[in-house]
């Protein structure tokens, strides 16, 4: 999507009762596959009329009611047609996730992405917010915390919201510093991550320079790839082995991966391999907690057969505007100024201008031409 172009036109979306909106439905009970790590892509299959199959996914999809959470203290829910998703990549330790890391107890949002699907929902925009951002946070309640609430502050690091409240406080940390109420919202930790890329059957991708991060245990020389699930986890975690060594490069590796993982879901005939397609939805839906609008195989659907037009090439990825920490060249700080551009552009569904990032230091860096379709 170029900055000059407008998104299409469609019928606005209707509130349901008590404020939120009505479920999209699919008008064909079709099976629909997307990506879950994009923001708005994730895999789902639909009602076929088996009701083994139903119930085994429906019983897959973990829920959060994140309206029952935060109540009335968000933001206006605006209904032009268009909608805002928070998608989460978790960094948990814990369990199947402990061979990345020691497990501290509490996982953290390691991607966090806002995805605003435009009106008619032919073309989208994709913000990145670096988890090392230094942010105001809300006061949140306390995850597992028994009533307890947790204050919030300044100079807090973005990925604690998560930490600290769960997918509720990461929603109301966005709804703070957005103005923009979410939508929905999407989670993926690494263990559905890999699976689900395993199940696809690996993705392509083409790197233009060797890739070696000991870390994130990748080592990749340049050329022609399929990724399987623990390489493409590798490549989306990396953060030493290409760019600066900063989560921004690591953010530019990220967006590009989930354009070329966008390319080959669109380019597979799953409707003609319905093994292949059960698998992996049985994939997907195991692997994503989201909102309770979200949490049944049929609404999940319909959502995902809303999103079922919008091409790698119809999504627009930019990082918050943001510069270095003065203090601390391993945090970063958001341009207040530009980030209000990206805000106002979103909420009045219009497309992000060039100028907001210009001064960015999110979209500076060379990583994001690494890697491409291959």
């Amino acid at each position: 999507m170029t900055d000059e172009s407008s998104p299409a036109d469609a019928k606005p979306k209707h509130r349901g009762k008590g404020g939120r909106r009505r479920k999209p439905r699919s008008k064909r009970k079709k099976a629909l596959v997307i990506t879950a790590w994009s923001a708005a892509a994730m895999v789902v299959l639909g009602g076929t009329g088996l009701g083994y199959v139903y119930f085994k996914l429906n019983g897959n999809i973990k829920g959060v009611d994140i309206n029952a959470a935060l109540g009335t203290d968000r933001p206006e829910n605006i209904d032009n047609g268009s909608q805002d998703i928070l998608v989460l990549g978790s960094d948990s330790r814990s369990g199947k996730n402990s061979k990345y890391g020691k497990d501290e107890g509490a996982a953290r949002s390691d991607t966090a992405m806002i995805v605003h699907v435009y009106k008619g929902h032919k073309k989208a925009s994709v913000v990145s917010i670096p988890r090392d951002t230094l942010i105001t946070r809300p006061e949140c309640a306390v995850k597992d915390g028994d009533g307890k609430v947790d204050p919030g502050g300044q100079r807090q690091m973005f990925n604690t919201a998560y930490e600290v409240g769960g997918p509720a406080c990461a929603v109301k940390t966005v709804e703070k510093m957005s103005g923009i109420r979410m939508d929905h919202y999407v989670e993926v930790d690494f263990t559905g991550f890999k699976k689900l890329i395993d199940t696809l059957g690996g993705v392509d991708i083409t790197t233009k320079q060797p890739i070696k991060d000991k870390d994130s245990h990748l080592d990749l020389p340049a050329g022609s790839h399929t990724l399987n699930g623990e390489q493409a986890l590798g490549l989306v975690r990396t953060r030493h082995g290409v760019g600066d060594g900063s989560d921004l490069g690591r953010i530019q590796l990220q967006q590009a991966f989930i354009k070329a993982l966008m390319d080959q879901v669109k380019d597979i005939n799953l409707f003609g391999n319905p093994k292949k397609l059960y698998d992996l939805a049985d994939s997907a839906t195991s692997a994503i907690t989201t909102d309770s609008d979200l949490d049944t195989v049929k609404d999940l659907a319909g959502f995902a057969n809303g999103l079922k037009g919008i091409g790698s090439g119809d999504m627009k990825m930019v990082t918050l505007p943001i510069q270095y920490d003065p203090a601390d060249r391993n945090r970063v700080l958001p341009l207040e100024e530009a980030g209000r551009q990206v805000w106002d552009a979103l909420k009045a569904d219009k497309p992000i201008p060039k100028s907001a990032t210009d001064k960015s230091a999110g979209d500076k860096g060379s990583a994001g031409k690494v890697v491409t379709s291959d």
